[in-house]
């Protein structure tokens, strides 16, 4: 998995809070080929998955973990192996925007969608969701009955918080970033709308620039050649070292993030931690993670963003009121809470498992 996108970043994180939260319970990780421990990793095992792809995955790994005696597997990507891995097992769904709408994803992936994650989710013997809209998802197109979804939301790291002026000047000549910029943070692909942000932006009196940060995705050609249309005045960051995301997102008038589906979305509660005000879809998991600390759009409408945009970087007294609550809202998050919530789920299993 990358690790910036959501999933590797859930996981990185909620392993750590995890193992700093109970340091007397022994977790092994199992790491695919070629993906090497987290640097200031915590105290856990690491072990390679074998490297046949299916029957490594799923016959294999599971007959490995066995020989281990586990008291639970944890599956933080939302799947189990095929094979029984000997015993309770939790799971987390981050979104099904894919049973949703198959035509952001691309079409090669029919074994996970139709087989692997349906069975997961029966096998489990708790689902853990990411939101409360992720939860709704589960129970509705899969039946899960409400009893065994738990909703964890996700955390947001310390390192993402209000920096100085000092460092961000630094950050702003080193990265080569415009005095006065819009944000967006994201994989480029069809769910993540960026085409009607573009729109949005192209509409704009005294628009500033315009800033996208995220690699490609798949059927980005549509948008990289309307990018390619706008001219110098929009930059695209797609390399960025995540490191750098704090000073960006502190750089930056505003986050725009017009997903049209979210299983949680990370980037607005990392701006918002950073004090930076947060303009986001009114669709899925978004409006219950920025409760009312940020600005709803309607996903479809490139002149609602406009207007949006216009608003907050042309105000200073909206944009002050929305870094204020922005920074309210995301210390209600912390990936150690995260890690206290997930601890009990798996409790809580293994009681019933003793019982």
């Amino acid at each position: 998995m990358q690790p910036r996108a959501g999933v590797g970043v859930y996981t990185k994180e909620i392993l750590h809070a995890m193992a700093v939260a109970r340091p007397d319970c022994r977790m092994t990780v199992f790491l695919p080929r070629g993906v090497a421990p987290p640097e200031a990793a915590p105290p856990l095992a690491y072990r390679q998955m074998p490297s046949a792809p299916f029957v490594g995955r799923h016959v294999r790994w599971p007959s490995r973990m066995r020989t281990l005696r586990p008291d639970a597997f944890f599956g933080p990507a939302g799947v189990m192996p095929l094979g029984d891995v000997g015993c309770p097992a939790v799971i987390t769904v981050h979104d099904l925007a894919i049973y949703r709408n198959r035509e952001w994803f691309p079409a090669r992936q029919p074994l996970s969608t139709g087989w692997i994650v349906p069975r997961s989710l029966r096998r489990a013997d708790a689902v853990i969701a990411v939101s409360r809209n992720t939860a709704r998802d589960v129970e509705a197109i899969f039946d899960v009955p409400a009893s065994r979804i738990a909703v964890v939301p996700e955390g947001v790291s310390p390192t993402f918080h209000p920096l100085g002026s000092e460092d961000l000047a630094e950050a702003r000549a080193r990265l080569k970033l415009p005095q006065r910029f819009i944000l967006f943070v994201s994989t480029i692909e069809p769910r993540k709308n960026l085409g009607t942000l573009l729109e949005g932006w192209a509409m704009m009196r005294d628009r500033p620039d315009l800033v996208v940060v995220g690699g490609w995705g798949w059927r980005y050609e549509p948008i990289k050649a309307q990018m390619q249309r706008l001219g110098p005045r929009l930059h695209h960051l797609e390399g960025l070292d995540p490191s750098e995301l704090p000073a960006v997102y502190n750089l930056a008038l505003v986050l725009a993030h017009p997903a049209w589906y979210e299983g949680f979305g990370l980037p607005p509660l990392e701006a918002m931690a950073c004090g930076t005000p947060v303009i986001v879809s009114d669709t899925s998991s978004l409006p219950e993670v920025v409760g009312d600390a940020a600005i709803m759009v309607a996903a479809d409408s490139p002149d609602a963003w406009r207007k949006a945009l216009e608003e907050v970087s042309g105000d200073a007294n909206v944009a002050a009121d929305l870094r204020r609550r922005g920074i309210l809202r995301a210390a209600e998050f912390s990936w150690t809470r995260s890690a206290e919530l997930t601890w009990q789920v798996f409790d809580r299993v293994l009681r019933g498992a003793a019982a």
